[in-house]
């Protein structure tokens, strides 16, 4: 009977050891770190009739909090632009505090560039909607991103950056 108990228990600590190291992923927390909205030439904008020009920047940096806990932000910055003036600049930043336990460091840049951001983004992008039509103008909806092709354009000019550094 010692046995089959003390194998049992061996049987529990092993499979608590492999869940200990298997690789793991969840979110934590969503939230808006910095939120901006300014429309600098307001009320005057308002009367322009020429069709708005949207232009869109993001970014994302990722940083570590705790061990395996990591802080993501995903940065989007929409301006528009009527008659060469300003209508309005949003810039949000949607961030996450996302769990990353026993994943190579080698795939850590993967998911805090892809997954991450791929969570992320339809919060920011609600914002950005949502801000836009606070403002007085019409909703700005962000087509979706695919940050996989983005992280995989990053690689590939980094690439060549180094190589053309390399021949000169």
């Amino acid at each position: 009977m010692a046995n089959k108990e003390t194998l049992a228990e061996q049987t529990t600590e092993n499979q608590a050891l492999e869940q200990n190291q298997a690789p793991g992923f969840g979110i934590e927390k969503l939230y808006v770190k910095d939120l901006s909205l300014e429309l600098p030439n307001a009320p005057q904008i308002f009367t322009e009739r020429d069709a708005p020009q949207i232009g869109i920047e993001i970014s994302n940096s990722a940083s570590k909090i705790d061990e395996g806990i990591y802080e993501v932000i995903l940065t989007i910055t929409v301006t528009s632009k009527i008659a060469e003036k300003t209508a309005f600049l949003i810039e949000v930043a949607q961030a996450g505090i996302f769990q990353v336990r026993n994943v190579p460091e080698e795939n850590l840049e993967i998911i805090f560039s892809i997954t991450c951001p791929n969570i992320l983004f339809p919060y920011a992008r609600e914002v950005v909607s949502d801000l836009s039509v606070r403002a007085g103008f019409p909703p700005v909806v962000l087509s979706p991103i695919n940050f996989e092709a983005l992280y995989a354009q990053q690689k590939q000019q980094q690439a060549q950056d180094e190589a053309s550094k390399t021949t000169h």
